[in-house]
C-alpha cells in the first residue's frame, strides 16, 4: 500500500463520519456559501508572476515545514506581497491543516483561495464552498473519468475553479475534458517523492492550448519560473519555499519582486 492509498483510505473514513455529523444541507446554508466566488484562472491569466502561495504546516516527505505561524498573517503576508492566490492545505492527519485554516484564511485577504485536499466524495466540493473556497484542487491517481467529470460539472455549477493534478501522461488523457479547463502538474512522484521539473516539461506539449498550465511542487527559484514560462505555464504553486521561513510572506515578497524585475 502506497501512501497515496494510505490517505484515500483515511480519507474515506473521515467523510463518511462528516457526512453524519454536518449534513449536506447545513453546508449549504452557511454564509460564505452564497459568496461569489474569485477566479483564479482569471488571476493567473493576468498575473505577471502567477505566484499561488501555499499554507502547508508539514507533509508525509519532509515531516514538519512550520507549525509556528498562523494562517491569518501567512494569507496577509502573501497578499501584500503579490501573490495570484492561495493555497491552503486542510487536510489533517497528513498535512496538519484543517478547515478552519481555510475559513481564517478567507477572513484575512482577498485571494482567491485554493483547497488542497484528497477530494473523493461531492461533499467536499460542497464543504469547501461553505468555508470559503473560490477553487479546488482535483487529483487524478486517485479519480477515475467518470468520477472527475462528476467533480468538475458540480464545481462549475457551483462557479468554483478547477485544479486537475496529474503526474504522467496517462493521468493526462484521462483529465482532459469540457468541465476543465486548468491544469496542474504535480512534479513530485507521489510513489518515491523524488522532485523533477522535467516533469512539467514533458507533458506541457500535450496539454491543450486552452487550459491553464500550473507546474506545482519542487518550484524553489525564479530561474526555475522563467525556464517554465518558455514551457507555457502561466501558474507556479510554492509553498514549503515560502513555509520554511520565518515569515512566509516577506519571503513570497521578495520572489516575486525578484521574479517581475
Amino acid at each position: 500500500m502506497t501512501i497515496l492509498d494510505k490517505i484515500v483510505a483515511d480519507k474515506q473514513k473521515e467523510v463518511d463520519l462528516k457526512k453524519k455529523l454536518v449534513p449536506l444541507k447545513q453546508l449549504e446554508q452557511s454564509i460564505l456559501f452564497e459568496r461569489e466566488t474569485i477566479s483564479l484562472i482569471d488571476q493567473l491569466k493576468n498575473s505577471s508572476s502567477g505566484i499561488i502561495a501555499e499554507h502547508k504546516r508539514r507533509s508525509p516527505s519532509k515531516a514538519v515545514i512550520n507549525q509556528q505561524l498562523n494562517v491569518q498573517d501567512v494569507a496577509k503576508g502573501y497578499e501584500e506581497a503579490g501573490a495570484c492566490g492561495m493555497s491552503v492545505l486542510t487536510d489533517g492527519k497528513y498535512f496538519g491543516g484543517s478547515l478552519d485554516d481555510l475559513l481564517l484564511a478567507r477572513a484575512s485577504c482577498t485571494l482567491p483561495l485554493l483547497r488542497k485536499e484528497f477530494i473523493i466524495d461531492d461533499y467536499q466540493i460542497i464543504e469547501a464552498k461553505a468555508h470559503g473556497a473560490d477553487a479546488i484542487l482535483l487529483i487524478a491517481a486517485i479519480l477515475d473519468r467518470e468520477v472527475i467529470k462528476q467533480f468538475s460539472e458540480l464545481a462549475q455549477g457551483l462557479n468554483i475553479n478547477v485544479l486537475l493534478e496529474v503526474h504522467n501522461e496517462e493521468e493526462l488523457q484521462k483529465s482532459i475534458m469540457p468541465s476543465l479547463n486548468m491544469l496542474g502538474v504535480n512534479n513530485r512522484d507521489l510513489k518515491t517523492f523524488k522532485v523533477s521539473t522535467q516533469i512539467s516539461k514533458d507533458l506541457s506539449d500535450l496539454i491543450p492550448d486552452d487550459f491553464v498550465k500550473v507546474s506545482e511542487s519542487g518550484i524553489s527559484s525564479v530561474a526555475a519560473i522563467q525556464d517554465l514560462k518558455q514551457y507555457g505555464y502561466q501558474g507556479f504553486l510554492i509553498g514549503e519555499n515560502f513555509m520554511k521561513a520565518p515569515n512566509p510572506g516577506e519571503s513570497a515578497k521578495k520572489f516575486i519582486n525578484e521574479l517581475e524585475k
